[in-house]
């Protein structure tokens, strides 16, 4: 009989051992993704690759002047522009333009979304302004 007893505590404790083991990695894990997280909230457009250093004054001057402007300035440069700071861009367009034309918005993001892998560092923006443009 006491060995039954045994048996059945030591089971009893790596039962225990084994569910605190997977809560503690569910915790770790927890802690890895609010990081990472984190730190993809921190990137800002301006560092992101693929646009030529020549155009940034261009593209701030045609935000300075508004839609319009920044309309003209996509068709324009828009070609010579790569993912992921073309995609960057188009966001800030597609948020700027929401109240007045909010069906040219979804159209914008539906089309950054659709080319925009979740490896991509703007995926997070993307995933944050999902629930707005669908």
């Amino acid at each position: 009989m006491t060995k039954l007893i045994s048996a059945l505590i030591i089971i009893v404790v790596c039962y225990c051992g084994y569910h605190l083991f997977v809560y503690w990695q569910s915790v770790k894990n927890e802690e890895e993704n609010q990081q990472k997280q984190a730190a993809s909230l921190a990137i800002q457009g301006e560092s992101l690759p693929g646009m030529p250093y020549q155009l940034n004054e261009s593209l701030r001057a045609a935000q300075r002047q508004g839609h319009a402007a920044m309309r003209e300035w996509l068709k324009t440069y828009g070609p010579s522009v790569q993912d992921p700071r073309k995609a960057w861009i188009e966001m800030d367009f597609c948020v700027a333009i929401a109240r007045d034309d909010p069906s040219e918005a979804r159209r914008i993001f539906k089309s950054v979304k659709e080319r925009t892998p979740p490896s991509s560092p703007v995926w997070p923006r993307v995933k944050q302004l999902e629930k707005s443009y669908e």
